[in-house]
Formats: structure tokens, C-alpha cells, sequence
């Protein structure tokens, strides 16, 4: 992110009185970055609730925005690859999906471990064109996934916020099945129409979807405190959010101000 609107410390919530880390809230000071590990996966068990990266950017996310978010992962035991956070109340107003997670955008943390590079920011699925075998990951009508390709049009406000985020903000777009997308940086990225042709060449049996994250080399993810970690996803994840909000049904709205921790 430029330096004009990157993390800044007041994009952070304050330490507890004292400096202290507090036991009870996941603020994200107890936070350490080598739980972001390039081998095995960003380690969420073994530790304690207030140290855990899924409670942190919850509790983080709901101050933000004064309403409920559903984590959800792809992993399992002590270390997952993926992590995710969606509004609820936009999933809970879909008439045919309310069910499921697939249907909803997302804000995301996960990794390319070959590039060594921490990424977060938004996801919005596709799902499969044909039936498959397991419930409710088919792609149906009230999915978010259609307003994205409807938004993909040269001078609409979703394509003017994709390029302000590439070409302006460093974040990196992805569209694909996650085994060979399409990638776009500032120096690679054509406009809406490079994306809204993706999505259409994407095969009908396959999973597919959209990422749009913000890129955190290891030497930088590795150089920061724990707390900057979480100040810089945060952040990233403020910067997503408008583009989010026009492919949710429900979009987010954030609170006037952040409540001080102790106020």
C-alpha cells in the first residue's frame, strides 16, 4: 500500500494501559509473525484464544464494523492454509445460499509458499457450473460471485476500485481455478476486461474464483512485530472493503469512530 494510506498508528487499535498485552481481548498485540510459517501454515493451534490469528482479526474486523463475521478455514490441526472472515448478515440475506460460506465474499489471509509471500485482502468464489457431490457448491443465482463479473465493466465503480488497489495500492488480482490463474500486478494489469475474460474461460467443472490481496514479502513479514502484522491486514482489509461491498447483498459499513480499548 503507498505510504499515504498505509498502516498508520492510529489505523491500530492502542495497546491495553501500561504497554501490557492483555489476556483477555485478541487485539493482536500478543500476535508473533513467525506463526505466518512458509512450511507448514499459519498456526492457529496451541495457542491461546487472544494469541490465535482467527480471533484477532474477529474481534478486530467486528469492532470495525459493529457487526457479526463466520471464520472459516481450509486446513486442519495446528497449522491452516487459509483463513477466511464474512459479514453474516450478507450471507443470512441469501434466499438459495444462506446456508453455506461459498456464496459470499470474503476477506482473506493465506500464502504462496513457493514465493514466500503472505497475501490477504478480498476472495469471491465461483463454484462449479455442474452439480457436484457435496452440498451447496454450485454456483447458484444469489451467489456474490455475479455482481463481481457484472461489475468487471470498463468505468463502472467496482473496475475503478480494482485499478485504484493495483496500480496505486500494490495489491496483486488473481482469477482462476487456484492451480494456474491469471495474475495481475501494476505493471501487468491491462483493465476490467483481462478479468471479465478470465472468468469466462474458466472450465465449468472446475472450482474457480477471484482474489484481490495485498502482497507481504517474507523479509517484511519477518522485519515487523506481531501487532504490525495485524495492523497491516487490517488495514489491507480496509482497503478491500469498498470493492466488497458492491458484489455483497448486505454491504459493510464502518463505525463513525473505533471505541478506545479501556475507554
Amino acid at each position: 500500500m503507498s505510504r499515504n494510506r498505509g498502516v498508520r498508528r492510529q489505523d491500530i487499535l492502542p495497546l491495553s494501559r501500561g504497554g501490557k498485552v492483555s489476556a483477555g481481548l485478541p487485539t493482536g498485540e500478543a500476535f508473533r509473525p513467525e506463526w505466518i510459517d512458509f512450511e507448514r501454515g499459519i498456526r492457529v493451534g496451541n495457542l491461546e484464544p487472544h494469541e490465535r490469528i482467527t480471533q484477532i482479526l474477529k474481534y478486530r474486523l467486528e469492532q470495525l464494523y459493529g457487526t457479526g463475521f463466520v471464520t472459516d478455514r481450509w486446513g486442519r490441526g495446528v497449522y491452516w492454509q487459509w483463513i477466511c472472515w464474512l459479514p453474516r448478515a450478507n450471507r443470512q440475506a441469501k434466499p438459495l445460499s444462506s446456508a453455506y460460506n461459498f456464496g459470499c465474499a470474503k476477506l482473506f489471509i493465506g500464502q504462496d509458499r513457493q514465493e514466500r509471500v503472505f497475501q490477504f485482502g478480498l476472495q469471491v468464489e465461483r463454484g462449479y457450473l455442474v452439480r457436484s457431490d457435496y452440498e451447496g457448491n454450485t454456483l447458484q443465482k444469489d451467489w456474490d460471485w455475479h455482481r463481481l463479473v457484472r461489475g468487471l465493466q470498463a468505468g463502472s465503480p467496482l473496475a475503478a476500485e480494482v485499478a485504484r488497489l493495483i496500480r496505486r495500492e500494490g495489491f496483486v488480482a488473481e482469477l482462476g481455478d487456484f492451480e494456474g490463474n491469471a495474475v495481475f500486478d501494476a505493471k501487468t494489469y491491462p483493465g476490467p476486461a483481462a478479468l471479465a475474460a478470465a472468468a469466462r474461460r474458466q472450465p465449468r467443472n472446475h472450482w474457480a474464483g477471484f482474489q484481490l490481496y495485498y502482497p507481504m514479502p517474507e523479509r517484511e513479514l519477518r522485519s515487523s512485530s506481531g501487532y504490525e502484522v495485524v495492523g497491516a491486514v487490517v488495514a489491507a482489509f480496509q482497503e478491500v472493503v469498498p470493492a466488497m461491498n458492491l458484489c455483497m447483498q448486505v454491504p459493510l459499513v464502518p463505525r463513525e469512530r473505533l471505541p478506545r480499548l479501556g475507554a
